[in-house]
């Protein structure tokens, strides 16, 4: 989808089971507040059989139903930030109160990686390990940090970063929408929009992906759908879980 106004945005998303995973427990959603001034939603569920399905489901609804509901135009910084984290805490109580009433569905949780992009800035709020990415000027920079035993491993100074990837313990997750009464949310703020991308994906992508292979795919495909090609990417690459990628190109081009 495009949407028209002082920059010109094109927003591309794709979810994927890929090829070892009997179902995919990924959920996305991009919604149009208003003119020029969307959302974007990628959650990751977790837990057995359909439950993480469950999570991500009932997450990714609230989510964009709380900000659809609450976004009014020419909102200021700080009503943005407590929508969003308003919505995650939403979705947050209903999804462990679902866990905790239904023993089928005991101790799902899911990730969540949520961004408004309005007016030229992008709020961004994450839980979990799905990340926010800023590409700009050639580089990658990642906007979240996870929240995961690896990152706080490394942040410690216990492992080297090229260690996060092959660490036992890389899928343990400090912090998910579901598993816990409370949930805080991490936020950030990018200000200035124009000749930019944002992408925002579940750790399908980056748990095989490195941020140098994001960058030339965005960089190079001028021409289609990024969001395809960084699942495909992901595919060949050998990714064993679902993959999923909101690709919020605001470059103009």
């Amino acid at each position: 989808m495009k949407y028209k106004g002082v920059i010109a945005v094109k927003c591309y998303s794709k979810t994927d089971i890929g090829t070892v995973r009997e179902e995919n427990q990924d959920r996305i959603n991009v919604i149009e507040l208003c003119e020029n001034t969307f959302a974007a939603i990628v959650c990751d569920g977790m837990g057995g059989e359909n439950a993480g399905s469950e999570a991500s489901e009932t997450a990714v609804t609230v989510i964009s139903n709380i900000i659809s509901r609450g976004f009014r135009k020419g909102a200021d910084e700080n009503s943005l930030r407590n929508l969003l984290i308003s919505a995650v805490s939403t979705a947050n109580a209903i999804v462990y109160e679902k866990s905790r009433l239904h023993e089928e569905m005991r101790g799902m949780g899911t990730t969540c990686v949520a961004a408004i992009f309005c007016e030229d800035n992008a709020h961004i709020v994450n839980v979990g390990d799905s990340r926010a990415y800023f590409i700009a000027d050639g580089e990658i920079s990642q906007i979240t940090i996870d929240h995961t035993i690896v990152m706080d491993m490394y942040s410690k100074g216990d492992i080297k970063k090229e260690e996060m990837k092959t660490h036992p313990k890389r899928n343990y997750l400090t912090k998910a929408i579901g598993v816990s009464d409370s949930v805080g949310p991490d936020y950030f703020e990018i200000k200035g929009l124009e000749n930019t991308v944002f992408l925002l994906c579940s750790d399908g992508l980056t748990g095989i992906c490195e941020d140098s292979d994001i960058l030339h795919i965005i960089n190079c495909v001028s021409d289609g759908d990024p969001a395809d090609v960084l699942v495909q990417h992901a595919i060949d690459a050998g990714s064993r879980d679902n993959i999923s990628v909101i690709v919020v190109d605001c470059s103009g081009t």
